[in-house]
């Protein structure tokens, strides 16, 4: 898509009417976020390119960073794909265990030797643990995430099944550090942070590991492991703001202001629909004829992209179990807001 205007520096706020968007039912959302969605601190609504409504609660404002959980790993999925394009990743078909030359596997452990970096991006690599009971505290208080989890990794079941795993998020990371020379940190902030206008992300060393210290409000810049490895499944803060930008990125096919930031070809591998509603770190959604895609992060954070409407929805959120499925509040008053 042409335009004369990027949102590199500055954001522009429009009339919704101008962007065929109800204000009316824009003006919904307020008080149904206060009453039903109360853990949202700030919201950004983005139609072709314009901020069509933003809004802030608890005393946040749109300086503010948040911890975004597991929406760093579709920013890693991104770093991937520009690495990829940059020749310093070979191709998604690569072994992981090509990546660390240093670790010696079991010679009975096949299955390891098999898994790939796609395996890791699809969320389909084997681990010992119950689906969804992955102990993210246990890798957190090794001393070398990286060996931890590659002992774990090609553990029961088979190569190819869905199964979630923040763990194999982190390989990536330091895949990607292997491969750059930089932790994924420095390489977003060169290659995908600052040439899109997002704030430059500080390092942030954790000094303990108890749920606070991973999850909560105080967590800062980019946590990295013991060895200086960005987290690759969760740990960075992000405004509102900038949530948006990226996925304005994607929305634009990783095009911004006629510079390639994320290689096309690799926007379109990550977000195409298959049986796992699961692409390279998004999750995909189909539902009365809208496609969307959606980095997802624990409480309530999100980057929806909705291509056909030329929407993104960047929502920050305090972390807190089981919050309300953002989903409805974004298809109710958002996208049937939409003329």
């Amino acid at each position: 898509m042409q335009r004369s205007y990027w949102p590199t520096t500055e954001w522009q706020a429009v009339d919704p009417a101008i962007l065929n968007i109800d204000a009316e039912k824009l003006a919904e959302l307020d008080p149904i976020i206060k009453s039903t969605y109360s853990n949202i601190n700030g919201m950004v609504v983005v139609r072709n390119g314009y901020i069509a409504h933003e809004s802030y609660y608890h005393g946040y404002g749109p300086e503010d960073r948040h911890h975004i959980a597991s929406v760093t790993k579709s920013i890693l999925s991104a770093l991937i794909g520009i690495a990829i394009d940059a020749g310093l990743i070979k191709n998604v078909d690569q072994k992981v265990l090509d990546f660390f030359p240093d670790y010696a596997p079991d010679s009975i452990d096949t299955q390891k030797r098999e898994i790939t970096i796609r395996h890791l991006l699809t969320m389909t690599a084997p681990y010992p643990f119950e689906d969804w009971h992955e102990p993210l505290d246990e890798m957190c208080m090794q001393s070398d995430w990286i060996t931890y989890t590659l002992d774990m990794l090609g553990q029961k079941g088979k190569i190819g099944a869905f199964k979630y795993s923040t763990a194999g998020a982190h390989l990536l990371s330091a895949i990607l550090t292997r491969s750059t020379g930089k932790s994924a940190r420095e390489f977003a902030n060169e290659r995908l942070f600052t040439p899109i206008g997002m704030e430059s992300i500080p390092d942030y060393e954790m000094k303990s590991f108890a749920f606070e210290d991973l999850f909560g409000k105080d967590v800062r810049g980019w946590v990295k492991d013991p060895n200086n490895n960005s987290t690759g499944g969760w740990g960075l803060t992000l405004t509102p703001r900038d949530m948006a930008r990226f996925g304005l990125l994607y929305l634009n096919r990783g095009c911004w202001d006629n510079h390639q930031i994320i290689p096309e070809a690799w926007i379109n591998e990550s977000t195409i629909m298959n049986p796992n509603q699961y692409g390279y770190l998004w999750w995909l959604r189909e539902e009365d004829g809208v496609f969307s895609y959606a980095a997802m992060g624990d409480g309530g954070n999100v980057i929806c992209c909705i291509p056909e409407k030329n929407l993104v929805v960047a929502i920050a959120s305090n972390f807190m179990l089981n919050p309300r499925d953002r989903w409805t509040l974004i298809k109710e008053h958002i996208i049937g807001a939409v003329i």
